[in-house]
């Protein structure tokens, strides 16, 4: 996400524009360790969104909260950013 929203409406309305895009997620799960995973935006809910894992992933589905990504427990970004970043 470009700039860092402060609301969990700014969050969740963010989050439903990248619904059935790829997403990179940096989750940070605890106990000093970080998961970096890729997968498709599915659905948003009133308190959670689901990413749907590539095949190569152990789970297939995960969810997370809105607070997550207020709480920078989560990071998500759209693939397309990540490339461009990247090179």
């Amino acid at each position: 996400m470009a700039t860092q929203p402060t609301t969990l409406a700014e969050i969740k309305k963010e989050i439903e524009d990248l619904i059935g895009r790829r997403v990179h997620i940096r989750a940070n799960p605890g106990r000093r360790k970080i998961v970096e995973r890729e997968g498709t935006l599915e659905q948003t809910y009133p308190n959670h969104f689901v990413i749907r894992l590539d095949a190569d992933q152990q789970n297939r589905r995960v969810s997370y909260s809105y607070a997550d990504i207020l709480m920078e427990a989560v990071q998500l970004t759209p693939c397309d950013n990540v490339s461009a970043s990247a090179g």
